[in-house]
């Protein structure tokens, strides 16, 4: 059973929201009688809205991806090592933000995209996890400059943006673990930079809730229904 107006947004047609408005305006009907707020219906019934059949479109489906480095997080396929070559998902996905060449692990991909800016935009708050390894050792003090934020230079538009809180856990000599809540470009290896580090490896491995896991390097595997739940309740959407 389905909630009548996730049916009716799963058409195309409108928001969830827009849906329960179209039901109290007496515009929707469930196998010719008059729907209500709050009700479910299964894929026998047939829903109108406005005296057209409405039919749910083909489910969206995202994907959780371990990119090696040396993939280039775009969807144009001209260019040479693009995510979607590398994937090969049999159906048209997009990467959700970025994860430079240079860098590996988790990204997410896909075809919806509805919940792309939701992710993405940085005022949602929702977090992104990194391993760093260095080229030298960290001295004291480091976990405390990152946490409060780094003032890094910004060449794009030559000024200094400092950079929000994060969360820091150094792991050893050479190696932290960093919790952002934004993504500016490049923005760790700038951080390190700024305050006199040179990151070596840089691994993401999680996203919001979604974690890589044991997913091998170059694989990809579909998220499951309680990740995506999960997933959909942060983004407001259940």
């Amino acid at each position: 059973m389905l909630r009548l107006n996730n049916y009716i947004s799963a058409s195309g047609r409108c928001s969830r929201r827009e849906a329960d408005e179209y039901i109290t305006q007496n515009r929707v009907t469930v196998n010719g009688q008059p729907a209500v707020l709050g009700m479910k219906i299964d894929e026998t019934d047939v829903v109108m809205l406005d005296g057209i059949v409405l039919k749910p479109l083909e489910e969206n489906v995202t994907i959780a991806y371990h990119k090696p480095v040396g993939i280039t997080c775009t969807s144009d396929t001209t260019i040479a090592g693009n995510i979607i070559d590398a994937v090969n998902y049999p159906k048209r996905i997009f990467p959700i933000g970025r994860l430079d060449k240079d860098s590996e692990g988790l990204i997410l991909l896909t075809s919806d995209g509805s919940i792309v800016n939701r992710i993405l935009r940085a005022e949602n708050g929702h977090s992104k996890e990194y391993v760093v390894n260095l080229t030298s050792n960290i001295k004291p003090g480091f976990k405390q400059e990152m946490e409060r934020g780094v003032s890094i230079y910004n060449p794009v538009r030559s000024e200094v943006t400092k950079t929000l809180p994060c969360k820091v856990r150094i792991l050893s000599d050479t190696s932290f673990s960093i919790i952002l809540n934004q993504g500016l470009n490049r923005q760790i290896r700038r951080m390190c930079f700024a305050l006199g580090y040179t990151v070596a490896r840089l691994k993401r491995i999680r996203v919001m809730n979604i974690e890589l896991g044991y997913l091998p390097k170059g694989k990809w595997r579909e998220l499951t229904p309680e990740e995506t739940e999960v997933m959909m309740k942060m983004l407001g959407e259940r």
